[in-house]
């Protein structure tokens, strides 16, 4: 392959990834307006789409790596770095690539904000559950499965003895 043509191929792919990252970060910020309104319709909307930008950026990295694979480099960071230098020893195209990686880094966050405040409103129900079953006095142990179980307090263990 031409480095010239491995080069526009990569820029190309950089380009559909700065476009996913951007409607990613978008819609995560929805998302996170759709949890603090309660908003459970728009919710699934916005998941849906969510998703969808996900399978774009999985397609974008499957065929950076087929990229990879078909000039006999590694996958990983390494063998992207040597490609870059191959086909791009200007560094043209490294500020996109930054760009890419500072997007990316922000959706971990925004995910990060949006998964904590998930997990602290599944705890203030789990709670009230507890309140309301009769639940809350008693003591949470890890179960089989990793998660919280309480431990129903047994009475008649000394009338077995």
């Amino acid at each position: 392959m031409d480095p010239s043509v491995c080069r526009e191929h990569l820029s190309k792919l950089i380009s559909e990834e700065l476009k996913a990252l951007t409607k990613l970060e978008g819609l995560l910020e929805q998302e996170h307006e759709h949890l603090l309104a309660n908003d459970v319709d728009a919710l699934d909307r916005t998941g849906d789409e969510r998703q969808a930008c996900i399978g774009d950026l999985v397609r974008v990295d499957d065929d950076r790596r087929t990229l990879c694979r078909m000039l006999n480099m590694s996958t990983d960071k390494i063998g992207l770095e040597s490609m870059l230098k191959w086909c791009d020893p200007t560094g043209s195209l490294q500020p996109r690539i930054s760009d890419c990686a500072d997007r990316a880094g922000h959706c971990r966050n925004l995910n990060d904000r949006n998964g904590a405040l998930v997990t602290a409103r599944l705890k203030r129900v789990e709670g009230m559950l507890d309140v309301v079953t009769g639940r809350s006095n008693q003591a949470k142990v890890y179960g089989r499965q990793g998660g919280y179980e309480a431990v129903a307090r047994n009475t008649n263990v000394l009338a077995k003895v």
